[in-house]
């Protein structure tokens, strides 16, 4: 795990899809949350700017030529791997024993430009109180770079990536359970924000509070029916403003 700037880590919208658990419409109190744990790719900055796009078309590439197959064998054999593996490193992993960070590197050699500074991000987290973290099933050069592009960096005291979690992705529940403990992490005081709903199925098993960070592709809604969410956005900026302000999961009379 790698610490953020300041330190090491301290002792289509539409209503959210739920399990079991009714949601609750009111937003959390930010004085009762320790700890805002965010993953990073397609939530942090926003989906429509087609930086994961990017990774995507370079995971198929690097199957073309590792493994020999033509642009349509590589795309079916990387989308295999992300479902029943839950990333597709780790179903090249698994599988044809690929070293991580061979591929990481590759994945992840992209043209960050599209990635624009959000002073309204840096002005929501910096009025939030606790701290922030980052869990991500990329690398933590990875992170760290997104978050240098989006001038937030300073606001996070730590980042758990895939290294970390031995590379078990989420949603795989161990790497839940070693974010945990790396990030000393109270789940019951956790808000826990992802743009994929199926990673947050562990999260709220182990007591996090939810928000679900939705966007338009496929992968965003997979499993959403057996995910309980708690909150549902396509903003992180408003609905985090809409935290610092008061409840308006609830529209205003």
């Amino acid at each position: 795990m790698t610490a953020g700037k300041s330190g090491p880590v301290q002792p289509k919208p539409g209503p959210a899809k739920s399990g079991p658990a009714k949601p609750d419409p009111a937003k959390p109190d930010p004085a009762s949350v320790e700890t805002w744990l965010f993953d990073l790719d397609n939530t942090l900055y926003p989906a429509a700017c087609n930086l994961f796009d990017q990774i995507d078309r370079r995971m198929g590439l690097f199957i073309e030529a590792r493994l020999g197959l033509p642009p349509g064998e590589a795309r079916s054999l990387q989308k295999t791997f992300f479902r029943e593996h839950g990333t597709t490193l780790r179903g090249l992993m698994d599988r044809h024993a690929v070293p991580p960070a061979d591929y990481l590197d590759f994945v992840h050699d992209i043209d960050l430009s599209v990635v624009a500074a959000s002073p309204g991000l840096d002005a929501a987290l910096a009025r939030l109180p606790g701290r922030k973290a980052i869990y991500t099933n990329a690398s933590a050069d990875h992170a760290h770079r997104v978050l240098d592009r989006l001038e937030v960096a300073h606001h996070f005291v730590g980042i758990f990536d895939i290294a970390d979690a031995a590379y078990l992705p989420k949603p795989d529940p161990r790497g839940y359970h070693a974010a945990i403990a790396a990030l000393e992490l109270d789940p019951e005081r956790t808000v826990f924000f992802e743009d994929s709903a199926r990673n947050l199925v562990p999260a709220h098993a182990l007591g996090m509070t939810t928000v679900w960070v939705r966007h338009e592709a496929e992968f965003s809604a997979r499993d959403a029916e057996h995910a309980t969410i708690h909150h549902t956005t396509n903003d992180l900026v408003a609905w985090l403003e809409g935290v610092l302000t008061g409840p308006d999961d609830v529209p205003a009379p």
